[in-house]
């Protein structure tokens, strides 16, 4: 693998994401308590042995670059490294990114300075783990131009997706974005030809993309030169290849969770805690996901009542009840609280004891979740003061609200407490 490079797109506004990305880039999001989405694609990457990665990024990307510059850091004695290309107006291109394909068209330079044979191109918001060296080995035995890492997924889904044709030989003659009706019906393969069984097959008789392509290096900047107008990989430049170029599938029958939206997010992190066994697990010596090392001590936890739940080092949690929920790092949890269905994003920084004192007799609310309070199906971002007795449960099971000045949003029914907000004593949401 030491003749691949990587290519991680983390540049896009994450709308679909938002309040979270309101104060950062989307692969910076925290998720499962201590890591970050970039964590996943640059973890999958080490365990593959690619060891060249490019991060691409475009708006709020100020912690995303400092938690890659404290996280990521090769021995000198390896050419391997993990580098931020930020969006930048030139002499030659006064635009910001335009789409995945022009975000690394700007920077085409960079890849034609590398001696490797094949370009990775990766999205910075999925939960899954993939051996990249697997994918990279069956592109190179089919002779491929570009290879597209593809889940099989039911008909329920289907239209939700951007959806490939296949011939017997697993190469891809169609595309079809989101279809329904009959061009979903014409959507239909034969997943045996990818290795499923044939009762997996008729379950699952679509195939999507994943988002994940592999390109032979020549062929990646023949595409971008030769068409610049075409500024998407998924819309137009993968689809407008499969003229003239061979495209194959790669059939990926692991996890795989696009965690792109509020509730997928919520939901990817919760089913973190299933027992006996989620469906992606941390918890593998083989493929670790990697993050940075905080040194933080012991989560301390004072007569509390935990139960399916993972929770973050450096957290002090009182007298609590704390079910089915994901609570991050240095979260503070005070006497008498209730945190269920929920993730707690943690903190960033430890307020001192004397501080917090302080606060609590001058009325300002300290750092972390106030003694009384209950908090269900919602997300609490990092440095969040929530005050004593506040009741955080959608009382009124509203889908969708924008109250960002009272620090909150309502997201597919899901209370979403803004980053540093602050929540006064006895509210009800």
């Amino acid at each position: 693998m030491k003749r691949v490079l990587g290519i991680i797109l983390g540049g896009g506004a994450g709308t679909r994401l938002y309040p979270l990305t309101k104060l950062r880039a989307k692969p910076a999001v925290p998720l499962a308590s201590k890591y970050r989405l970039i964590d996943i694609p640059i973890s999958n990457c080490i365990n593959s042995e690619i060891l060249k990665i490019y991060v691409l990024t475009q708006f709020n990307s100020a912690s995303l670059n400092r938690h890659l510059n404290r996280s990521y850091n090769f021995s000198g004695f390896r050419e391997g490294f993990v580098e931020v290309l930020s969006a930048q107006q030139t002499k030659d291109n006064s635009e910001w990114f335009q789409g995945t394909a022009d975000a690394v068209r700007q920077y085409i330079n960079s890849i034609k300075a590398w001696d490797v044979d094949e370009v990775i191109i990766l999205s910075g918001d999925h939960l899954y783990r993939m051996n990249y060296g697997d994918f990279i080995t069956h592109h190179r035995e089919t002779g491929a131009d570009i290879t597209l890492s593809v889940v099989p997924i039911d008909e329920k889904r289907a239209s939700s997706f951007g959806l490939m044709k296949i011939d017997n030989q697993g190469r891809i003659i169609d595309f079809a974005e989101k279809p329904k009706g009959e061009e979903l019906k014409k959507m239909q393969v034969d997943t045996t030809v990818l290795g499923l069984s044939s009762g997996q097959a008729k379950q699952s008789p679509y195939i999507a993309s994943m988002g994940i392509y592999v390109f032979k290096k020549d062929v990646l900047i023949d595409l971008l030169e030769n068409n610049p107008n075409q500024t998407d990989f998924g819309n137009e430049i993968i689809p407008g290849a499969a003229k003239d170029y061979a495209l194959q599938a790669y059939l990926f029958k692991g996890y795989w969770e696009d965690i792109g939206t509020i509730e997928s997010f919520y939901e990817a992190n919760l089913a973190l805690t299933k027992q006996p066994q989620p469906d992606f697990s941390f918890y593998d010596e083989k493929s670790p996901i990697y993050t940075r090392s905080r040194y933080l001590p012991p989560t301390k936890l004072l007569d509390c009542q935990v139960s399916e739940s993972m929770i973050g080092e450096g957290c002090i949690l009182k007298n609590c009840h704390i079910n089915h929920s994901v609570i991050g790092v240095r979260t503070r949890i005070e006497a008498n609280c209730t945190i269920e269905d929920s993730l707690i994003m943690g903190a960033d920084y430890y307020e001192p004891f004397a501080e917090r004192q302080s606060d609590s007799h001058n009325g300002v609310v300290p750092v972390g979740i106030g003694e009384g309070s209950t908090i269900r199906h919602a997300i609490v971002d990092k440095n969040a003061c929530i005050g004593r007795n506040v009741q955080i449960l959608n009382k009124d099971r509203v889908e969708e609200a924008q109250r960002e000045e009272d620090g909150f949003y309502i997201r597919s029914g899901i209370v979403v407490i803004l980053k540093n907000a602050t929540i006064a004593d006895n509210t009800v949401i």
